[in-house]
């Protein structure tokens, strides 16, 4: 599939790994929605920017989005930093919206204070709502880490039109619930797939991603974020048979107009 659906939105999959994995080409958590104006990235885990590179320019733009300060989702903002920095004549900048905090503690790991201010507009804070290149971003807290939250993106022209619901990582599948709208595309992390989830963990499996779609009436669910080890067929089976609408798994690559 490709182009976008009647909302004027489209999702393509940057990387969709978790925390680790043996494949190549599998980037972590990021993810590219574009509308008629403008495009805003959600996460940018490890090995994303290049294949974001492949897709879209990354200098083109409006925001980055990051859930929670997990490395996975956001570690590659030091490529960035530094494509932003000498690889662009002027050197540019973009806003990064992320979870307070972050310029902190890459500060602390790369011992350079204002490593991210040299780049990016740094917005730091617990909630968010923001119009960004004609798109409405919204969020909403989730129960993983210190300040991690998931994202509801739409056309900030047409609040009525269906949008996209990003989960970030987390545990307990009701938080998502109040960020779904009738016709929503729901992105969840499935992380536990069909096996056993370990409730310390704060990670969802394939059936408590698909119960977040049905509480909140989603049109589709794309399961994503699952672990190395879990097996995607059975994960899939297992939320196809708690939600009724589309479900698909999550590649490097798909492309989706959110309708």
């Amino acid at each position: 599939m490709s182009g976008r659906g009647p909302s004027g939105l489209r999702l393509t999959v940057i990387g969709a790994a978790a925390a680790w994995t043996r494949v190549p080409g599998a980037p972590s958590s990021s993810y590219l929605v574009e509308g008629p104006a403008g495009a805003l990235l959600l996460d940018l885990g490890q090995g994303a920017l290049g294949a974001l590179a492949a897709i879209r320019d990354p200098l083109t733009l409006d925001a980055i989005a990051i859930t929670h300060l997990h490395p996975d989702h956001h570690v590659d903002l030091v490529a960035l930093r530094h494509l932003l920095r000498w690889g662009s004549l002027p050197p540019a900048r973009l806003r990064l919206i992320a979870p307070a905090g972050i310029a902190a503690r890459y500060d602390a790991f790369l011992g350079e204070g204002g490593f991210l201010g040299a780049s990016f507009d740094v917005t730091e804070g617990e909630t968010v709502e923001a119009t960004l290149g004609g798109l409405a971003l919204v969020s909403a807290p989730v129960t993983h880490g210190a300040g991690s939250r998931a994202y509801r993106i739409a056309r900030a022209d047409a609040p009525g039109a269906p949008g996209l619901v990003y989960s970030g990582d987390c545990g307990r599948w009701t938080d998502l619930v109040p960020l779904i709208r009738p016709g929503d595309t729901l992105l969840s992390e499935a992380f536990w797939g069909a096996e056993i989830a370990d409730p310390g963990a704060n990670h969802l499996t394939a059936d408590e991603a698909a119960q977040a779609a049905v509480a909140g009436g989603a049109a589709r669910l794309v399961l994503t974020h699952l672990a190395a080890e879990t097996d995607p067929e059975r994960a899939l089976a297992a939320a196809r048979s708690r939600f009724p609408g589309e479900t698909l798994l999550a590649r490097p690559g798909l492309v989706l107009p959110v309708d």
